[in-house]
């Protein structure tokens, strides 16, 4: 993050309310913009003179000779630490969020996809929401529900509110009463552990009812060598609106597709907690031209995720600081309830809550 030195008061309020009128209009701002600004109580050939004065220092360019100023990545910086306010949702977009996760059901590769859409929603940006790993979550439970004569689901509910299948073919009849007795044998190895280190348990007295447990063991061991971060995007197109450049858009969309980048990206930034990464500051040349709004997924107190927002440097900061912040701990919130004990129905179609089978309220 590079260095900003302090600026007076009188060039503090100028730059602020160039920010303030870049974002808002997206149009290099003259003096006499500046001048009708609020706390701006000096000429305009006094304004013109300290605009030179922030252009000399770093905090505005002039992209025309005859066009006026517009912020830098330094201004921006400068605005974000030193004199944007704290930015609030207003009570409508509070009651949507609030509303939103009450009533949000589904797996939560579906919920973390709807939340990626409120986020972008909310503040008019793309977003991006990176769910929890599941290779460390603890599994709450296992059961297997029989498909046919030889082949079963298995079902692995963990403790972050995740759920992940695999169909197992035994190669061999099984019958739904080993089926159950190998269910409750795996459930007792598997709670409260990993995924991929589920206890081995003693030998049953039924060779079956042990193949049956061996081989849905390997499907849990596959199932966290599969696990990993993953990115879910809320509102890319409106990324065609934000940039005036097509070949911008291109290479920020291109980006975005590359989850492994966004998901180093957004954790590197996360160690500051919420934070914003303005311009080359995140050291990832696609997005240059980008700020990046970053905001925890708090769950027991303990990072679960993390959700951003992706815009032009010229995005109103407040609001999507703002915006981020709220999402990141309801969403958290709504996660750690997915940690209590929940009793949970399964058909072949796959699990269902049962609250969702007796349909919405």
């Amino acid at each position: 993050m590079p260095d900003t030195q302090e600026l007076d008061p009188r060039k503090a309020a100028i730059l602020e309310a160039v920010v303030s009128e870049y974002i808002g209009t997206a149009q290099p701002v003259g003096s006499h913009h500046v001048a009708h600004a609020a706390g701006i109580h000096v000429s305009s050939a006094t304004i013109r003179s300290e605009m030179v004065a922030l252009e000399r220092e770093g905090y505005l360019a002039q992209p025309h000779t005859s066009a006026g100023r517009i912020p830098t990545d330094k201004g921006y910086r400068f605005f974000v630490d030193q004199l944007a306010q704290p930015g609030v949702l207003g009570p409508a977009e509070r009651t949507r969020v609030s509303r939103f996760f009450e009533q949000v059901h589904g797996e939560m590769e579906e919920m973390l996809e709807r939340t990626s859409g409120l986020l972008s929603e909310l503040t008019s940006c793309a977003s991006v929401v990176v769910s929890p790993s599941h290779e460390t979550a603890p599994v709450r439970s296992v059961q297997l529900v029989g498909l046919g004569p030889r082949v079963a689901l298995l079902v692995a509910v963990l403790a972050d509110g995740a759920v992940e299948k695999r169909s197992i073919d035994f190669g061999e009849e099984v019958s739904e009463e080993v089926l159950g007795r190998a269910s409750a044998r795996l459930h007792a190895a598997a709670q409260f552990r990993p995924l991929g280190g589920v206890a081995v348990p003693g030998k049953s007295g039924d060779p079956l009812v042990d193949r049956v447990v061996a081989r849905a063991q390997a499907a849990l061991a596959e199932l966290a060598s599969e696990a990993h971060d993953r990115v879910f995007v809320g509102g890319p197109s409106r990324l065609a609106a934000a940039f005036d450049a097509v070949e911008t858009v291109r290479a920020v969309l291109a980006a975005l597709e590359q989850q492994l980048v966004v998901v180093s990206l957004l954790r590197d930034l996360l160690e500051r907690g919420l934070s914003v990464a303005i311009g080359a500051e995140h050291g990832y040349e696609p997005l240059a031209s980008c700020a990046v709004v970053v905001a925890p997924v708090p769950v027991d107190g303990q990072p679960a995720g993390a959700v951003g927002v992706l815009g032009p440097t010229r995005m109103n900061y407040p609001q999507a600081l703002a915006a981020a912040r709220i999402v990141g701990e309801r969403l958290g919130q709504r996660l750690g309830r997915s940690n209590e004990p929940a009793s949970v129905a399964y058909s072949a179609g796959g699990p269902r809550s049962r609250r969702r089978a007796r349909g919405r309220r």
